[in-house]
């Protein structure tokens, strides 16, 4: 995934990249710009990617502290993902958007993960639409050349999803989207794509609108995920991944009964693809080690994931276990570093080497001060250490004629500044945390 350092990069690549690390965000494009180590993951995620396309299953539990890297592994696990011609769907959870809820809440994110739905033509979300009309446009062909009506042959390559929960109303909306599609009403159609994402707040509007009697709700977000794994496989995609960040706000739950029922939907996800229940269907959850191994609010307060997720015990020091659920991200090496430093170099310069704004000692200096400022842990957690020196090459961008040693010298870390002091799960204020 990495990119040759004399590649020439776009300006809106360019632009967005440094906009995102200006702000300590991940970017949403461009990361093979900037991607550096974590090879033996990346490895281990391909093999999982593998298993999706061929009709499998996998589940991963990213692990890593606050701005180690989880949010940036989680995108380019995405892009890997769509390389492979997967459909890939994500979503932050939030106080309003979590797994199981009574009141709406699940369905917003059901909703939002549909919204940035993604495939390889359409890499930034809002690609439902294309799915739906590709798998048209296939039954069309097929029709032609089987010299069939259309119309059976999309019955027929629906059959399948009748078989599911909730299939049967999920094959009459898609039939109601064709024949939308075949009067000209876009009215329909849009309405048909209304009902996938789940943005029909009652049944009654949606029996008005489509004449089905079912919705997308708070009880039925996992089954209709299932359901979309199988339809983008008829669509001609080789399978589905749902892409979970910020899984710490069920953590946040201060109700325990509350906290339970989304824990038992995320056993649901991992017992279907730990035995092979599922098919065509990935997961990632990205989360802290709090969210993960506190026994008193975490997933390890719910035995039946604690046994699950439980990690291998022969692993310990240098030595790694990639095949359980749970990947704990590594910490980068100061070579690693220094590397992603380099890379950012190029990025400004747009790729070309005659406009690099600091020379390669730059590099070393700027590390040794970032060891001085915050010991050896400045490549642990590398949002801050990248985020100061992105912000100094855009003062020397804008001015020529600044000194990059004073700059560098100068240099006023995160870290050094007095701390925000983080509220106790327990409390009613909210932190909001940038990370990459």
């Amino acid at each position: 995934m990495s990119a040759p350092t004399d590649t020439p990069i776009r300006p809106r690549e360019r632009d967005t990249i440094i906009q995102a690390l200006s702000a300590g965000v991940v970017p949403r494009v461009g990361l093979k710009y900037i991607q550096v180590g974590r090879l033996r993951e990346i490895q281990a995620i391909l093999r999982d990617l593998d298993r999706i396309a061929d009709g499998g299953s996998a589940v991963r539990f990213v692990v890593g502290e606050y701005g180690a890297g989880k949010t940036f592994f989680l995108n380019l696990i995405r892009l890997m993902a769509l390389e492979k011609r997967l459909v890939t769907i994500s979503a932050d959870l939030a106080p309003d958007r979590r797994l199981q809820a009574i009141g709406g809440q699940a369905r917003n994110l059901y909703a939002e993960t549909l919204r940035n739905l993604s495939t390889r033509n359409k890499p930034d979300g809002g690609g439902l639409g294309g799915v739906v009309e590709r798998f048209v446009a296939d039954a069309d062909e097929e029709a032609r050349k089987s010299q069939s009506p259309i119309q059976d042959v999309i019955q027929a390559k629906l059959a399948s999803l009748r078989e599911l929960v909730g299939g049967y109303d999920f094959a009459q909306v898609l039939t109601a989207y064709w024949r939308a599609a075949e009067s000209g009403e876009q009215a329909g159609k849009d309405a048909a794509l209304r009902w996938i994402r789940g943005e029909y707040a009652t049944r009654t509007d949606a029996r008005q609108a489509l004449g089905v009697r079912a919705i997308v709700d708070d009880a039925s977000v996992y089954d209709h995920w299932k359901l979309l794994a199988a339809f983008v496989r008829l669509a001609g995609y080789t399978g589905l991944l749902i892409s979970l960040d910020e899984m710490v706000n069920l953590y946040k739950l201060q109700n325990k009964q509350a906290r339970d029922a989304n824990y038992e939907q995320i056993l649901r996800m991992v017992n279907d693809a730990l035995q092979g229940s599922a098919s065509g269907i990935g997961f990632l959850f990205g989360g802290t080690p709090d969210f993960l191994l506190d026994t008193r609010r975490g997933l390890y307060s719910y035995q039946a994931l604690q046994s699950r997720l439980a990690e291998n015990s022969f692993a310990t020091g240098e030595l790694v276990d990639f095949t359980g659920p749970v990947m704990r991200l590594q910490s980068l090496t100061p070579e690693d570093l220094r590397i992603l430093l380099e890379k950012l170099r190029n990025v400004f310069a747009s790729g070309d080497p005659t406009k690099y704004l600091v020379p390669d000692a730059a590099f070393d200096a700027f590390m040794d001060q970032c060891n001085k400022r915050i010991g050896e842990a400045y490549f642990r957690t590398p949002r801050t250490v990248i985020k100061a020196f992105v912000q100094i090459l855009a003062v020397l961008e804008q001015n020529p004629n600044a000194s990059w040693q004073a700059l560098v010298g100068g240099a006023e870390l995160e870290a050094d500044r007095p701390p925000v002091e983080a509220p106790t799960p327990d409390g009613d204020n909210e932190l909001t945390i940038l990370k990459i």
